[in-house]
């Protein structure tokens, strides 16, 4: 018997914590501290534009002329967010992060976002089916 692909949905970070586009990167660099997560989906009027990763955010924090406590996050997210279904499979997805050279993808459904998977939940994913 053939067991069923596993999906993003077993493996994401669920409810995952999110920012406003014209927040300040000092409360984003903040949260993702706090929460220990390194990706937050970016909102526009609980609609998704954007996803801004710790590395973004440390890399620009790094430039002398940004204000971190003034600079909105908009200007350290990546804006051709990844977005795929909580019902689609681990390695599909896999295979469209490695196609994007992507670390993340937030699962989303009906315009909602449901969580963030990431490279770290792939290799998790891999150790179940090992």
């Amino acid at each position: 018997m053939r067991k069923a692909p596993l999906t993003v949905a077993d493996f994401m970070s669920r409810g995952p914590y999110t920012i406003g586009a014209a927040r300040p990167l000092a409360e984003a660099d903040l949260l993702m501290r706090k929460h220990d997560v390194r990706h937050l989906p970016v909102l526009d009027v609980g609609r998704l534009v954007g996803i801004v990763s710790q590395r973004e955010l440390d890399l620009l924090m790094t430039v002398p002329e940004i204000d971190a406590a003034v600079q909105p996050v908009s200007r350290a997210m990546v804006k051709d967010v990844l977005v795929v279904a909580p019902t689609d499979s681990v390695s599909q997805v896999a295979a469209r992060m490695a196609d994007r050279k992507v670390g993340s993808v937030v699962v989303a459904s009906g315009g909602k976002v449901l969580g963030v998977f990431t490279t770290v939940d792939a290799l998790r994913a891999l150790m179940v089916t090992a």
